[in-house]
């Protein structure tokens, strides 16, 4: 697990669904076959309106001007109750396969937020005050997740963020399995 993730922000508000995160119709691929896990990636925030998401004039949307199947944005900053909705467990998937490293959120659902650690996808990060009130779409961001803060390098401002606690060893194993794995909960 990277300690320091640095990137652009892509910046969301409350109750965002699992359903806009990666509508239904393209649950028919299958993320374990590579070609298909890139689509995943293509059709990641598709449900999401671009002006849900606060994008300045000549922003490009999230999955860039050629309809990328990788964003060029790499961190979520996302408001209150984030991957709510349904269980699926594509959602973190999608998230991934567009090149997100780290959600940023007030709190989540808590069945994407097992999603995410246990499949190791993503990583959740809880922020300590409102950050999609703060933060732009397009603006460079820092994770430092030894130091638990969020800098704004665009703007020079710093947060405080909630360490990751139990969740820690479990993201850098690289899931709840590998981790289970590694302190011998299951055979190798």
């Amino acid at each position: 697990m990277q300690r320091r993730i640095e990137g652009k922000a892509y910046v969301l508000g409350d109750n965002v669904d699992t359903d806009q995160i990666i509508p239904a119709q393209y649950l028919t691929y299958n993320p374990s076959i590579p070609a298909e896990y890139k689509m995943f990636g293509k059709y990641a925030l598709s449900g999401v309106p671009d002006d849900a998401a606060g994008l300045p004039k000549g922003h490009v949307s999230f999955h860039g001007p050629d309809d990328d199947f990788v964003s060029p944005y790499r961190i979520i900053i996302g408001g209150k109750n984030f991957g709510c909705g349904s269980s699926r467990e594509h959602a973190p998937i999608a998230l991934a396969a567009a090149g997100i490293v780290a959600v940023v959120a007030e709190f989540y659902a808590r069945i994407f937020f097992r999603n995410s650690v246990n499949g190791g996808y993503l990583i959740p990060v809880e922020s300590k005050t409102r950050l999609a009130d703060q933060v732009c779409t397009g603006d460079d961001l820092v994770i430092d997740l030894t130091a638990n803060t969020l800098t704004n390098k665009t703007t020079g401002d710093v947060w405080e963020l909630h360490p990751l606690g139990e969740i820690a060893p479990i993201l850098e194993a690289g899931g709840l399995f590998p981790y289970a794995q590694s302190v011998g909960m299951l055979a190798k």
